[in-house]
Order: structure tokens, then sequence, then C-alpha cells
């Protein structure tokens, strides 16, 4: 009992962490609307669900599956497709939290620091967005984390039990996106933590070279599971299409450098916001103090940002989601040591000082935060991702709108809807909510040109039939197309429009 009693005590500050990071997480979970990927994401675990023969479906894309497979598994229990793959990303953002508390500990040993990067983790524009949103970014952050906190670990206690626990962690990252081969890449760099000064050190350091080279082998066994499928070769080709592979990076090493590292930097300092920014450089400057720690976490951060910049073909502010993770430590040190300057100066308690300060430097990320939960068209975060997830065609403003109309037409009988687009968010984010419903013909049609398919107007003959277009608001129908708009909506503040028309019949012309 005492043990309990004990150990629950140690507990209590993280209760209230705990709290708030759901109550910000899963407020307005559904009001942003459905983007591309994640309707594709969304749609890949539903079919993966009722077929097991499609488990491997992402690879038809080149993604891996986990993330998928986790989607899946929460569609067992949760109706809402998109809550439930939504979910898996809020439930990765938890053990992202949980991970840089032990991260911040065991690099500095102190848990105010522990606590503090915790919370400031909470507030941090960028894991509010990615998350909230069904897609990978918060799962990769999630692996990163915990694969840096147990890589740290194994250079320091040197233990079998941490060389295969970090083995399956790396792997079930790079089970979820290519760029968890980070961890891999990055773990002789955590050798500067090695402790020189202990006895048979040459010994202890050969040990964790084997230690390590287990780890790898453990990781590269579970990635190549995906060898199971005659579809593994997609990966990368998929890749290919982000990153210059070498072969024609090497006909223009350093011509795209300058345009991605200054746009690189343009979303970190948007999402770190000058808050956060001015936290992590004062830990930089007080470098005297556990440069080792600071360094290697400047290692884990900058060596995958550069990489990036001179071989980003594509690039978006969610690649560089997972670094941002390690620089939030040396937030949660400036903080700390900030708190004490200030004690000490003004003679007042550290608790409060730590306090006032928290308060104060998560203020602004937090109203970025919660205005992305509630009102996400004007909330202030990167313009890439403004634009890609809110603000253009590609964010799915209507879709909710338009399967509920359909469904309610489909409850009196047989409809047919088409879509302009056969892959992405449509048909995916329709289909989602429509696909099994036996009333309701669904499909897509690419390119529509001169005139409706000719399926879709035979349909029209037949039973009640819609056609869905997401085009600018300059772009007019033509008037040979029989249709009929029932509602539009605009694709937050930009120039696109989701539309829904009804087919009219050549009879009723």
């Amino acid at each position: 009992m005492n043990y309990i009693r004990k150990n629950f005590f140690k507990i209590i500050p993280f209760i209230p962490i705990t709290i708030t990071y759901f109550l910000l997480r899963l407020s307005y979970l559904s009001r942003l609307p459905i983007f591309t990927d994640e309707a594709i994401y969304a749609r890949w675990a539903q079919i993966a669900r009722d077929d097991a023969s499609w488990r491997f479906i992402s690879l038809t894309d080149g993604k891996q599956p986990l993330f998928v497979w986790f989607s899946m598994i929460f569609m067992k229990f949760i109706e809402d497709p998109l809550i439930a793959a939504r979910l898996v990303s809020v439930f990765s953002g938890f053990f992202t939290l949980i991970g840089l508390w032990f991260l911040a500990f065991e690099l500095f040993k102190n848990k105010k620091i522990a606590y503090l990067t915790s919370i400031l983790y909470i507030f941090y524009p960028f894991a509010q967005v990615y998350d909230r949103m069904a897609m990978m970014d918060s799962m990769v952050g999630a692996f990163s984390v915990w694969a840096i906190y147990f890589s740290i670990l194994l250079v320091r206690k040197i233990r079998l039990d941490i060389a295969y626990t970090l083995g399956f962690i790396i792997g079930a990252g790079i089970l979820t996106k290519t760029s968890n081969f980070f961890s891999i890449y990055l773990l002789p760099f955590t050798v500067i933590l090695f402790d020189i000064k202990q006895n048979a050190r040459f010994e202890k350091f050969v040990k964790w070279g084997l230690l390590a080279l287990v780890s790898v082998a453990i990781s590269l066994v579970i990635y190549n599971l995906l060898r199971l499928s005659p579809l593994f070769q997609m990966i990368s080709t998929k890749n290919a299409v982000f990153v210059y592979p070498f072969s024609e990076w090497f006909n223009h090493p350093f011509t795209f450098f300058v345009g991605n590292i200054r746009g690189l930097f343009n979303w970190l300092f948007a999402y770190l916001t000058p808050f956060y920014s001015f936290l992590i450089l004062i830990s930089l400057v007080l470098f005297y103090k556990q440069t080792k720690e600071k360094v290697l976490l400047l290692i884990y951060f900058s060596l995958p940002f550069v990489a990036l910049a001179l071989f980003g073909r594509i690039i978006f502010p969610r690649f560089i989601y997972f670094m941002s993770l390690y620089l939030l430590p040396l937030a949660g040190v400036g903080l700390f040591e900030l708190s004490q300057y200030l004690s000490n100066k003004f003679k007042i308690s550290t608790s409060l000082s730590l306090v006032l300060l928290t308060a104060f430097f998560v203020f602004y990320p937090a109203s970025i935060s919660y205005t992305f939960a509630k009102d996400p068209i004007n909330a202030k975060i990167a313009g890439s991702d403004s634009n890609q997830y809110i603000n253009n065609w590609s964010a799915g403003w209507g879709i909710k709108e338009s399967t509920d109309f359909l469904s309610e037409k489909a409850s009196k009988g047989k409809i047919y809807v088409g879509t302009e687009g056969t892959f992405g968010l449509l048909p995916a984010g329709l289909e989602l909510y429509l696909v099994r419903n036996k009333n309701i013909t669904l499909k897509g049609y690419w390119p529509v040109e001169h005139s409706l398919p000719k399926e879709s107007l035979d349909y029209a003959e037949k039973i009640p039939s819609y056609f869905i277009f997401y085009q600018p608001n300059n772009v007019v129908i033509p008037q040979n197309y029989p249709l009929k708009l029932i509602f539009k909506e605009r694709a937050g503040s930009s120039d696109y429009y989701f539309r829904l028309y009804e087919i009219i019949p050549s009879k009723s012309n």
C-alpha cells in the first residue's frame, strides 16, 4: 500500500497535463475539413478492415502501412471513420508527450525540465495540427522521440533488453514512414554521451557497438516484412517523388538548397513562434551546461533538416515535424534556467517564477492551437499548411454536407453519384461514408471535359443522379451540362468551391 501511495503522488503532476492534452486535442476534432491524404488513408484502413487480402493496400501508393493498420483497429470500435483515424494521431501525440518527458529527464536529470517540456509540447502549434489529423506524421514523431530516448539509454546502460526494445521501436517507426530511418542513421551520434571515464571502457564500447547492431538488425527484419508484398518496390518509387535520388542530386547538388532551407526555416519559426524560439536560444546561450546533451539534440534536429534541404524535391512543413520535437527539451531547459535567473534576481520563489513564465511563454502558442481547433480558417499556422489543409481544393469543405444530403436521398431509394476525380478527396472522402449504402452507386471520373460522362447521363434517366465538381469560382460549368445546383461550399478563403449538382434527365429538359 505504501508503494502504491508513494508512486501515486509521483504521477499527480502528470494528471492535469494529461487532461489538458486531451481537452486541447479532442475539442472540435471534426471541425477541420477532411484533407485529401486523410481521405485516402482512412479509406485504405476501411478497405483493409473489411478485406484481409488488402492489408498492404497503402503500398499501392508507396506508403508504409502501420498507420493504416492502427486506423483499421480503431474503426472496429468507432463508427465515424475519419474520427477513428484522427484518434490514432491523438493517441500517438500522447505517447510523444510521455516520451518527451522521459527524454528530457534522461538527458538533464531534472523533473521540472521534463514537466516543462511536456507542457510546451501540449501547446506547440505544430503538434496541435498533426496530432489532430489522420496522417502519419504524429506517429512518426512518437516513434522518433522514443527511439532517441532508448538510443540514449543504450549508450549509457549498454543492456540487451534496451537494444531489442530500441530495435522494435525503430522497426515500427520505419513501418510508418521512411523518414524514421533517421533513427538508424543518427544512432552512432549518441556515442558522444558515452562515459569515457568508466572502467573497461573499450570493452563496453565494443559491447555498445554490437548491441547497436542488434537494434538495427531487428528493425530491418521488421521492415523487410513488407517484402511479402509484391508492391514493396513502390516505396522507393514514391520516395523519389519527394526526394532526389543520388544519381539526380549529383547533377545539381546545391541548386535548390538555399530555397529549400529558407522555406524550411520559415515553417519552423512559424510553428515555434518567437516564444519557443527565444527559449531555445536561452538554452544554447548557456551552452556550458550539459553541453553534450544539447549537442546531441541539435544533431538529431539539424542533420535531417539539412538533408531535407539538400535532397528535397517536393517539401511540406510536415516533413520537419518529427525533427522539431528534438528542440522542445531545449526550450524546456531555457524556460527552467530563465525562471531560476528571475527567481534569484527578484527574490521570488522558483515555483511562482516557473508558473508565471510558463503562462507567459505558452499563451501565444496556446492561442494559435486553440484557434486551429475552433476556427481553422483564421489560425496562424504555417502558410503552406493553411493553404493545403484549409484554403484550397485539397481541403474537404462540403464533404460532410454532401454525404448527409446524399444519405437522406438514398433513404428513399436508389441514387447515383458521380465525382470529378478518381483518386484522393473525390471520391474517397465520399466513399468513407457512402460506400456501404447499397442504395448508392458512386463512381469517379477523370477528366470531365466537354460533356458529362455518358454513364452519368444514362443513370439520370433511371434514378435520381448527382454529380460533384471541385473547381475555382471563376470556372463556369458548360451550358450543355444538364445540371441543377443543389449547394456549394467555399474551400476556406480560397476561390475553390465544392459544388453538388443534380443531373437533369433529358426527358425533363
